[in-house]
């Protein structure tokens, strides 16, 4: 058996390749942008390409199943916040080829605004969940999703966490297997969720968790590892490894297949240990369950729910050892070194203004985040991708006109496509007199100078039409777009001083390369 070593989000795009997928849809997103990357670059047999945002790749994929051909899409786990809204529809439709869709959780919130659990997602649109612990699990369970998909009429979600995508392990090379095109036939109550549809789909979703609750209990993906009887641990992801790490004399029931989660299996497991503990990152989702049953379990009361797990917590935690002291491998005052803005960016010029005028700036999801901080300390607020115009609005409700005159929204080029568009509108339907900045550098920078709909190139570099963002800004009714270069600071210090005082919407796209494309 070939084996290479792979990180985590190549597997998968290496598992998605041979399940003889044909087409793979994401918006980049840190931990998940390699995924549809390295599909792009090695796998011309799938269709690959970037969307807008999370919502539309998803609807692309599920489009491309329904029409008969394997489909993933892949994002991080607040852009599957994005695409709930079409996951839960999705979920009453079912598909007609596999759906897979790939969900990178960020314990730790080492690239993103939270550390959410997307595990209760996978429960709350009643879809199945797989959850591998390394990349050679990561790719296999690709490939068990695609068929679980079309076994169950469901679609799939694998959640991978940040040390799984970024981390490299030894993973099995198959073969790509021939999947044909599987036909589409029109079928309107299945596919068109109109109320009289949807009801008896919702009926269908709930047979279908039943039969899954029996795969989940025999299917494999969850199995026990016998050793001693005295302690038993419940276990998912990369904590397993911690755990097989730190407790090598416990029992463990590894949890492959997170949702729904195996009770019968749950239950055996329970009945022959003398004592059960739940060893899982961020939320008690496991533990919860367990509790459900009616039996006892120890988790959170010492397993931290914020932040990712290591060996040296669970060691901590479980077997009440301190970690050694970590070896200096520097003498003195080693100074800190924060992230900051490239030297040249010219996000840069733009907070530079910003700052000696003393604007209120509300800020969005993007490297430009990065304004918050020194030297420029120009940021405000930062929701979530495209919040900068609507909480910029609700500024100005909030505060009147004098707000308004001492305020701006500033948002990415890639960020004003994947969601601030229907902000813009609002601001301008809803009478606001705003200013917004469209930091147009070109590329979507913050996750590694990806293309999209407004550089010109799509994923494989191939050209296509320039999105003109001073275009769609009028075209949402804003009478006043200025588009300058922010290298002459003069014009730009004139440009936002007279449209901040300006008493009606305005934009100004800021445009120039981001300093490190060639």
């Amino acid at each position: 058996m070939t084996q290479k070593i792979m990180l985590g989000n190549e597997a998968i795009a290496r598992g998605a390749w041979e399940a003889g997928c044909r087409v793979a849809t994401g918006y980049p997103g840190t931990p998940s942008t390699e995924i549809i990357e390295t599909i792009a670059r090695d796998y011309s047999e799938i269709k690959s390409q970037w969307s807008p945002n999370e919502k539309v790749a998803l609807e692309v994929a599920a489009g491309a199943a329904i029409a008969g051909a394997r489909s993933i899409a892949t994002m991080k786990h607040v852009g599957l916040n994005v695409a709930a809204d079409p996951l839960f529809t999705f979920s009453y439709t079912g598909v007609n080829a596999g759906l897979v869709i790939i969900n990178a959780d960020d314990p730790g919130a080492w690239s993103s605004q939270n550390e959410q659990d997307n595990r209760h997602l996978a429960k709350a649109a009643k879809l199945p969940m797989l959850d591998p612990s390394d990349p050679a699990e990561a790719k296999e369970f690709t490939k068990i999703a695609f068929k679980m998909s079309e076994e169950f009429d469901r679609s799939v979600i694998v959640r991978i966490t940040t040390r799984i995508a970024h981390s490299q392990a030894l993973v099995n090379i198959g073969e790509r297997e021939n999947v044909p095109l599987k036909d589409f036939v029109r079928d309107p109550k299945k596919y068109v969720m109109i109320p009289a549809h949807a009801r008896p789909r919702h009926v269908f979703v709930e047979q279908q968790l039943i039969k899954l609750k029996d795969y989940s209990n025999e299917s494999g993906l969850n199995k026990i590892e016998w050793r001693s009887k005295k302690r038993g641990i419940i276990t998912n992801g990369v904590a397993y490894h911690y755990v097989r790490e730190t407790c090598p004399d416990d029992s463990i029931l590894k949890i492959g297949m997170v949702w729904p989660l195996p009770d019968k299996l749950i239950k055996e497991f329970a009945s022959q240990v003398e004592e059960l503990y739940a060893v899982e990152e961020l939320d008690p989702f496991i533990e919860d369950y367990v509790k459900s049953l009616g039996i006892k379990i120890t988790g959170k009361e010492i397993i931290p729910i914020c932040n990712e797990l290591t060996p040296e917590i669970v060691d901590k935690a479980m077997n009440k050892r301190e970690a050694p002291p970590a070896t200096p491998q520097y003498e003195g005052n080693i100074p800190g070194r924060p992230p900051g803005l490239c030297k040249g960016c010219p996000h840069a010029f733009v907070f530079n203004v910003l700052k000696k005028h003393n604007y209120v700036v509300n800020g969005d999801i993007g490297c430009y985040t990065l304004g918050v901080l020194p030297p420029y300390s120009s940021m405000h607020s930062q929701g979530c991708m495209g919040a900068s115009i609507g909480m910029h609005m609700g500024f100005e409700k909030a505060r009147g006109d004098e707000m308004a005159r001492n305020s701006v929204a500033v948002i990415g080029d890639s960020t004003f496509i994947h969601s601030g568009i229907t902000g813009l509108i609002d601001l301008v339907y809803n009478k606001g007199t705003g200013t917004v900045i469209i930091l147009d550098n070109r590329i979507t920078a913050m996750t590694g100078h990806q293309n999209n709909p407004a550089s010109g190139k799509t994923l494989s570099g191939e050209p296509t039409y320039e999105l003109d963002l001073a275009m769609l800004s009028k075209a949402c009714g804003v009478n006043r777009v200025t588009v300058i270069d922010p290298r002459d600071t003069e014009l730009l210090e004139k440009t936002i001083t007279e449209e901040v005082a300006a008493k009606e919407p305005s934009v100004i796209i800021a445009k120039r390369k981001c300093i490190l494309i060639k």
